[in-house]
């Protein structure tokens, strides 16, 4: 996945972390070598819109209109986590994302406890931009997501202060409004010039539904999503906004000439009944368009492999069969990725010097073959479950398809246990 698109068959050499060569033979001594014949190797998945604490909430939050979906179900289960529940959550999160090909994320989290989110990612081996879901102006929600403005910027400030750079510079932090809606224009003019001070990324919700582009044009005066987020400031190279869905022409183009980056989550827009983003059409203006699964809660499977094949097809029902080419789609799983985050010299392609974060998808399956075109069998035919090798910062985390650094049974255990105890305390 570098700028000329090459598709090399050989080795990948990787010293202290970094690759070292690509070629048809990578000499050298090395400590360690793994058979990669019959695969592909890939740079590492980047998904730049997930919530790890909601994996706990799969199979709850079901068959509902996001704002009925987070009153009644989101909210009040991320206001009843614990400290222990929320490690369970992004233990199983990153099992999950780790054994399905995804490097890095871009996560939001929930208002209290990101500091345990901080560790279990540490723990994981996984690359991350990390924020703690900021809340002060949503007056229908369970009062432990309500937070006075001082406070949520104060605790965002310490938890930069504490986690950006940290395990040798795998995790990062963000700022992390959450949306318009739940957000008072005091504090995302601070984050704005918080942002544009330390050059920290925002990560936010944007023109999701129609039913949230009415509230925030009530709570405007008449602005749309983007215009208002463009008035207090926050639209910049800085500003990640998920979903993206309803933007006009007007829209796109301010996005585009403020260089705001898009992140496209098919499936959750399709679950949540949400609608198509204009992708083409954004991309077309120049704008950046990363991939995510969104959380389980409004998707259920954190399978990047399932975000690439859902983008491509539903831009051909759009606007008709090659709207957005296999080679496109991969391109926003990893080098848009790497671009939103910032990371796009260090992550994202397969070249020499950059961080060796990458997999190994294994090419011999039947619904894999015969596979003249690795773009086409990638993003139209391979699933997470084809994964046999993942690789961060040069360490394996996944060989042949199993986690090293934890017991898989033991993370789904601890899991199934707390989501029980969560959802008892949450009253769902």
């Amino acid at each position: 996945m570098n700028d000329r698109l090459d598709v090399v068959e050989g080795d990948v050499s990787v010293r202290k972390g970094r690759i070292e060569q690509i070629g048809s033979h990578a000499a050298g001594d090395y400590d360690r070598t793994i058979d990669a014949r019959g695969g592909f190797v890939l740079p590492g998945l980047i998904q730049t819109h997930i919530h790890l604490c909601q994996t706990l909430f799969r199979g709850y939050a079901d068959d509902l209109p996001l704002m009925d979906w987070l009153r009644q179900r989101v909210w009040p289960m991320e206001a009843a986590h614990t400290p222990g529940s929320l490690r369970a959550a992004a233990r199983l999160a990153t099992t999950e994302l780790l054994s399905s090909g995804t490097t890095t994320v871009l996560t939001m989290e929930t208002v209290h406890d990101t500091d345990v989110v901080f560790e279990a990612v540490a723990e994981s081996g996984m690359r991350a931009t990390i924020g703690k879901c900021m809340m002060d102006a949503a007056g229908d929600v369970p009062a432990r997501l309500r937070e006075p403005t001082s406070r949520s910027i104060e605790e965002s400030l310490a938890i930069r202060k504490r986690w950006h750079g940290a395990a040798e510079g795998r995790l990062q932090a963000a700022f992390a409004p959450r949306f318009a809606v739940s957000c008072s224009r005091e504090l995302l003019e601070a984050v704005a010039s918080l942002s544009a001070e330390q050059h920290a990324i925002v990560h936010t919700h944007a023109s999701e539904s129609q039913a949230e582009l009415a509230i925030v044009r009530e709570l405007s005066g008449g602005l749309t999503n983007v215009q208002y987020l463009a008035r207090v400031h926050l639209a910049s190279p800085h500003l990640c906004a998920a979903h993206c869905v309803w933007v006009d022409e007007r829209e796109q183009a301010l996005l585009a000439d403020h260089d705001v980056k898009v992140m496209h989550c098919p499936g959750s827009n399709l679950k949540l009944g949400s609608g198509v983003a204009p992708v083409p059409e954004l991309r077309a203006r120049g704008v950046t368009v990363s991939l995510g699964a969104d959380g389980a809660a409004c998707n259920n499977r954190l399978d990047m492999f399932d975000e690439m094949r859902l983008a491509a097809v539903l831009q051909a029902m759009r606007l008709g069969p090659g709207a957005l080419p296999a080679r496109n789609v991969l391109w926003m799983a990893t080098r848009a990725g790497a671009r939103t985050l910032g990371l796009d010299d260090q992550i994202g392609s397969l070249e020499v010097g950059k961080r060796a974060d990458l997999i190994v998808v294994d090419r011999d399956r039947p619904h894999l073959a015969p596979g003249p075109d690795p773009y086409s069998t990638l993003v139209y035919a391979a699933r997470g479950a084809d994964v046999r090798t993942t690789v961060v910062d040069g360490e394996v985390l996944v060989h042949e398809g199993m986690p090293v650094r934890v017991d898989r049974s033991d993370v789904v255990a601890m899991a199934r246990e707390a989501a029980r105890k969560l959802a008892a305390r949450a009253g769902v």
